[in-house]
């Protein structure tokens, strides 16, 4: 049999004992659990200044360039060229969500300058961006993807 909390070799652990057990067992599981979640959260922070105050990378730029390479390479005709939150749209998705016109409008940091990179240098080149909501955690608009396609006009 186990020992008592009193250390003693034969004697019955009390039911004392049992549940103080189980309390520390899940008050270390609990702290665990926060430390992920606190983790998470610098992470998400993190992302979200350097999103909203960085500007889009040459890591950023050929990343993108062998998505599209591997896209045609398969044969398709579009790629999922960049991806974020949607919290981090002024509307938080909403305008994306609904196909609003006017959801450039929403964008920020880095999709606003990606957006805008787009306009000036890719659009004019018969590329088309579209922007959708990718996922719904929870029921609500998750990640933003953005789509370029090459494909040719429907005629």
């Amino acid at each position: 049999m186990a020992e008592n909390e009193t250390g003693k070799p034969g004697q019955p652990v009390t039911a004392e004992a049992l549940r103080m057990i189980m309390l520390e067992k899940q008050m270390k599981e609990m702290d665990e659990h926060m430390a992920r979640q606190k983790l998470e959260q610098q992470k998400r922070s993190a992302f979200a200044e350097d999103f909203l105050k960085g500007h889009i990378g040459d890591d950023e730029r050929a990343m993108i360039r062998r998505v599209v390479m591997q896209a045609v390479t398969a044969g398709k005709l579009e790629a999922m060229i960049y991806t974020f939150p949607s919290e981090l749209c002024t509307d938080s998705g909403r305008a994306i969500n609904s196909a609003d016109p006017d959801w450039p409008a929403t964008l920020q940091g880095k999709a606003k300058e990606l957006f805008d990179a787009y306009k000036s240098i890719a659009q004019p080149q018969g590329y088309k961006l579209k922007a959708s909501i990718i996922n719904f955690p929870g029921g609500m608009p998750g990640d933003v993807g953005f789509f370029l396609s090459w494909a040719p006009d429907a005629a």
